[in-house]
């Protein structure tokens, strides 16, 4: 971040020279007074601008910056303002605290969302059906794409701005929790061992509520590939209402033989090779943080119970349609289907 940044007092002769240094990155200088308060902005075009108008290379930028400039204060709606700032064609946003301080930039180029959402990845289990592959690996640190499978996951969340996530583990935990290790990944990713399998939802209640930041949870298996829009599902659960909303991929079922219609033993037509479509759970939630009230603590829980829990408490359950790829890596046969998925889109 400090190489963005410059003293209100320094020249415009420094300013080329720090932009000049950028050069191939975001160029976007943050001026700052002697408390490092946001005083405006500066970019190469400001600068021309200034020399143009009859400027010297010793003028303060402090003269020529562009205030007020936008930034995002503690407390603003992150989703509304970075997608105000995109549509303003700002491509570096400021964040500053209540003293007018920045504290973090954001890089509109590459981020897509700043979701109010923590997250929760699903990563114990013993993947099974893929063995002998997941007898000495972990099911979600399995290479896809040269990459393992639970990183194109935690990317697409940092990529939305989710910076609280949690990861639970159990089979081969160590495998993930050193994984995880990585300096990459401090500050945004924290594991959570469950002391037996909890089942798809119970090891939420190991995470103290304390730690989540946000109203809304996202909970989703970490071994899964996807292409789902985040901030699409969480605007569609936040619009509607719901204690949870399940992301959704559509099924069909085709059936090679006439299904008889009947009324008792008796046959009222035929249809003919019938196709049924239907939507599946894909693995993927938004809950409200109130809904982890249903989950007892250290007892085994999977998403379905949970859903029929809320469903009978009354408490609303949308669905969110899935507009693109998935894929649940459960078989060798979806294994090497996604390696050849992502031997040709080597980013979802």
């Amino acid at each position: 971040m400090k190489k963005h940044l410059i003293d209100s007092g320094a020249s415009l002769r420094d300013a080329f020279g720090r932009l000049n240094s950028l050069s191939g990155g975001n160029l976007t200088l943050f001026v700052v007074d002697a408390e490092e308060r946001l005083v405006g902005s500066l970019t190469d075009g400001d600068l021309r601008r200034a020399i143009i108008a009859g400027r010297t290379l010793e003028t303060d930028v402090a003269d020529v910056c562009r205030r007020p400039c936008m930034s995002l204060s503690d407390g603003a709606d992150r989703l509304c303002a970075v997608s105000e700032a995109r549509s303003r064609g700002v491509t570096l946003l400021p964040l500053t605290d209540s003293e007018g301080r920045i504290t973090q930039l954001l890089d509109l180029r590459t981020l897509k969302a700043v979701l109010p959402i923590d997250a929760v990845l699903m990563a114990g289990g013993r993947g099974e059906r893929l063995r002998p592959l997941t007898l000495d690996c972990p099911k979600p640190l399995l290479n896809v794409g040269g990459r393992p499978i639970i990183d194109y996951n935690i990317d697409e969340l940092r990529a939305n701005g989710v910076d609280n996530i949690f990861v639970t583990v159990n089979y081969l935990k160590e495998q993930i929790i050193e994984h995880f290790s990585d300096p990459r990944f401090e500050g945004c990713v924290r594991c959570v061992s469950e002391p037996r399998r909890l089942g798809t939802m119970g090891s939420l209640s190991l995470i103290p509520d304390e730690e989540f930041r946000h109203d809304n949870i996202l909970v989703m298996n970490s071994d899964l590939l996807t292409t789902i829009d985040f901030q699409r599902l969480y605007l569609h659960h936040a619009r509607s209402g719901a204690a949870l909303t399940v992301a959704a991929t559509p099924y069909t079922v085709s059936i090679p033989f006439a299904i008889l219609r009947t009324e008792g033993s008796r046959v009222t037509g035929l249809t003919e090779k019938p196709t049924y479509n239907y939507f599946a759970n894909a693995g993927v939630y938004i809950m409200r943080r109130d809904v982890a009230r249903y989950i007892p603590h250290g007892e085994y829980l999977d998403a379905p119970d949970l859903i029929e829990r809320l469903i009978d408490e009354g408490r609303p359950v949308e669905y969110f349609p899935i507009d693109g790829s998935w894929i649940d890596i459960g078989s060798p046969d979806d294994f090497r289907y996604a390696n050849e998925l992502m031997s040709r889109l080597p980013q979802m």
